[in-house]
């Protein structure tokens, strides 16, 4: 179907409103108290009828869409007020009726006033992760979340949050939603939520119009309080470590990346969500009550109307423009593709210009995403440090976000250095002026557009050309191409930066490019096939994209699009959550001891996209512990040539972080075994960058119990800790339903696993760092009791193997 020459694009997310009562009176809320008061003439609770006429509509939507999940959020006014009957009365109508079409991501957001066990119970039977909303200490809680009595709600919230916080039910905990008072101390504020220990917090900024502006000390006059507000919690986040995620700075620090943000307060990225009331009708965004009087409403509902007629609506088509539907200054802004112009709702003015304006937060967004640019991605004088609690938890095996993140900073930090070491210890010369000349392009880039190089520099197989240039590793090199000098690869991969960065800025540059092999790479993008005896080429960018001239020949190639058919670009796949590259193209990504696949057709990288999302979906249901550190932190998946014997083949290159390879197995749960086993090694070699957990000058090899062959230390601590997550996954199968077969491959791999700590633990080569380490890893290992026909076959299994590989 489409709209306006346009695909319709498909709504994922789903805010279905259980009772459009509430308990508090908090006199901030944007349902009760802002322009929108259409609550008032709706029922007081949700019905039967609506219920199984949304979950149908669901359903129905994602079937005819392929989706691959789903999410939906039970809300209010107050969900808890709806009761337990009717709140599992919605869960089992989505869970039948998405039964067999895709994954469903159930989630409440509530007060949590009356959050009790009972509750608990059964969101820890439908899996229904919980939100909760509380503005900080008592004091900055109080000036809004209060009952209409005007008694403080504060002590009844925490009770809440500490049930959410026992060991049995800390799985359901989603986090909290925080709204921004600038009255509030951000430290204190910040100190009180990383005090209740959630996985995640929401800072939001308070709704508000050009119409009814936010609220703003005098002292304001450059209207950037909010930001200052959000950047001294950001300070004190960053000093205490980082121990829980915060969307905001999480969102801006990824779409300066180039990558989807997690809120649709900021980015480009377009909506796909929609609101079904207590009646059944069909709203958009919430937010949108702060504007005017029935802002939200679409005339539709879910007995008469379809998803699909709701995703046409004008309303939703207007949030899904991009650049195209912003207002002349926003798109003319330098972050805009961060800011993505700010919220919607707070974009409206009632003078007829509507929601085509900046935000009322303008200011702020442009001081809150410039300062967290600055902070990140251009002050590379320091490595980030991994502090102890870091550590602790790389430990376990897994890893949240925010700690791969800083994996991923300092891996950039690094190749920074690398890249100036090939700039002055490298022999430029025939090339030198070629590099000269590419290397001030570079740096005029990094001075304007710093997250334009920064993208190109993460990429993994930079690095691996660094390394090469420097002489720490061969050069690759395309099949059958003729071996260059150090110089010139030095100058031509420095070029490749160069004007890589270039494009991605959307900065007007040209940019001489040696040719290699009939190549020209732009590092992240793709690369363009050219004459196989062409030695240069002028690469000329602009906002549109570039165009490559070789000789009398010229190659377009768009920003978006497929440009010229001799240009083979790179496929980027937005799944939910986590956006990764196949990557076949790139000349350097052979460095995996294994042959790289030769670029896919459509219907292959199809094939990997089907693949990756039911992966994706699976570690997301079954292995969530690990779905947070690959989602930050693993950017690349090259595909392998695939073995005749059709063995399973994957790797993961010590020097190209953020990248595995892997040869497409027959079964998606095998890939995310491959994916999760893979991205452990990429944890471990960034974090060993870092810290000495091993003496290197140690000579001894020691065996593992799944290897033939005898292994330096360092070789032996990757498997273990690869194992680690192998022995999660399997104990995931066999919780699933996977059967014995599940139960004695758990065993195997654990009993397996606890041999080999015990083999690192007993070398007498592990630094203190490294010792607690090896502890972390050992207490992190499962201990799940499985039968005693399982253990024995577990046993024979392992013994014949070991027999096999050292006979």
């Amino acid at each position: 179907m489409t709209v306006m020459g346009r695909p319709l694009l498909p709504l994922r997310q789903f805010v279905l409103k259980m009772h459009s009562r509430c308990d508090l009176a908090c006199d901030h809320c944007y349902v009760y108290e802002h322009a929108d008061q259409s609550w008032s003439r709706r029922p007081v609770v949700v019905s039967d009828e609506v219920l199984r006429a949304t979950a149908e509509r669901i359903a129905e939507h994602a079937g005819a869409h392929g989706l691959a999940a789903v999410h939906v959020v039970l809300h209010g006014g107050e969900p808890l007020l709806a009761g337990r009957t009717r709140l599992r009365r919605a869960a089992t109508e989505l869970t039948s009726a998405l039964s067999g079409v895709c994954e469903l991501d159930l989630r409440i957001h509530t007060n949590a006033v009356t959050l009790d066990e009972r509750f608990l119970d059964l969101f820890d039977e439908f899996d229904i992760k919980v939100g909760v909303s509380l503005d900080g200490d008592r004091a900055a809680n109080d000036l809004h979340r209060r009952y209409a009595d005007g008694r403080s709600s504060h002590d009844r919230v925490l009770r809440g949050i500490a049930l959410l916080n026992r060991p049995h039910r800390r799985h359901l905990f989603a986090g909290i939603l925080c709204t921004v008072d600038l009255r509030n101390d951000p430290v204190a504020v910040h100190d009180a939520l990383a005090a209740l220990a959630p996985p995640r917090v929401d800072f939001l900024l308070p709704h508000a119009t050009w119409d009814a502006p936010p609220a703003r000390p005098a002292e304001d006059t450059d209207g950037t309080a909010y930001a200052r507000w959000l950047l001294a919690v950001h300070d004190r986040w960053t000093a205490t470590g980082r121990t829980m995620d915060v969307r905001v700075f999480d969102s801006v620090l990824r779409t300066l990346r180039g990558e989807s943000s997690l809120t649709e307060s900021l980015g480009l990225a377009p909506a796909d969500l929609a609101v079904i009331e207590t009646d059944g009708t069909f709203e958009q965004a919430d937010s949108l009550k702060t504007a005017h009087d029935g802002a939200p409403a679409t005339g539709l509902d879910v007995f008469g109307d379809s998803l699909d007629e709701v995703a046409a609506h004008p309303g939703i088509l207007a949030r899904q423009q991009g650049l195209e539907g912003l207002a002349e200054q926003c798109r003319a802004c330098p972050v805009v593709r961060s800011c993505g112009g700010g919220l919607y709702a707070h974009r409206y003015r009632s003078d007829g210009s509507g929601f085509r304006n900046p935000s009322v937060y303008c200011s702020d967004l442009l001081s809150l995403i410039t300062d967290l640019r600055d902070r990140h991605m251009t002050d590379q004088s320091a490595r980030p440090a991994l502090a102890d609690h870091h550590l602790a938890e790389l430990a376990t095996g897994r890893g949240t976000g925010a700690t791969v993140d800083l994996l991923a900073r300092h891996q950039l930090a690094l190749v920074r250095e690398l890249l100036g070491l090939v700039r002055h210890e490298t022999t430029l010369a025939p090339a030198t002026e070629v590099g000269r000349r590419a290397w001030d392009t570079l740096t005029a880039l990094d001075s304007e557009a710093p997250e334009a190089v920064d993208r190109v520099l993460a990429h993994p197989y930079v690095r691996s050309w660094a390394l090469s240039c420097l002489g720490a590793r061969p050069s690759p090199g395309p099949t059958g191409s003729v071996a260059e000098a150090a110089g010139t690869t030095a100058a031509r991969g420095m070029a490749e930066i160069a004007a890589a960065a270039a494009l991605r800025a959307g900065r007007r540059a040209s940019v001489l490019v040696p040719v290699h092999a009939g190549l020209v790479r732009l590092p992240t993008l793709g690369t363009l096939t050219v004459e196989a005896d062409a030695e240069r080429a002028l690469v000329r960018t602009d906002v549109d994209g570039c165009t490559v001239h070789v000789g009398d020949r010229t190659y377009p190639i768009a920003r978006s699009g497929p440009g010229d058919p001799a240009w083979r670009g790179s496929r980027r796949f937005d799944l939910d959550g986590w956006s990764v590259t196949l990557e076949d193209t790139d000349p350097w990504r052979d460095c995996h001891g294994h042959p790289a696949h030769p670029r896919l057709t459509e219907g292959e990288a199809e094939a990997w996209r089907a693949d990756l999302t039911d992966a994706w979906a699976w570690i997301r249901r079954e292995l969530p512990q690990y779905a947070p550190g690959i989602a930050a932190g693993l950017r690349t998946i090259t595909p392998l040539t695939p073995s005749p014997e059709g063995a399973e083949i994957s790797s993961a290159a010590r020097d190209a972080f953020g990248a595995v390879a892997i040869a497409r197995p027959s079964a998606p749960e095998t890939l995310a075994l491959l994916l999760v086993h893979e991205f452990q090694h990429v944890k471990l070699g960034a974090v060993l960058d870092l810290v000495d957990l091993h003496d290197p000058t140690c000579e001894t090899l020691f065996y593992a119990p799944w290897r033939p062959d005898p292994r330096p230390l360092e070789g032996l601590l990757q498997g273990t800790y690869a194992h680690l997550a192998v022995v999660d996954f399997w104990r995931a199968r066999w919780r699933g339903g996977g059967g014995q077969e599940a139960e004695v491959r758990f065993s195997r791999w654990r009993d397996q696993t606890a041999e080999a700590l015990g083999t690192l633990t007993g070398s007498g080569a592990l630094t203190e760092t490294g010792k607690r380490f090896v502890a972390g890893l050992r207490e992190a290992l499962a201990r799940d009791e499985v039968s005693a026909d399982a253990l024995r076959a577990a046993r024979r299994v392992a013994e014949e193997h070991r027999r096999a590989v050292r006979p």
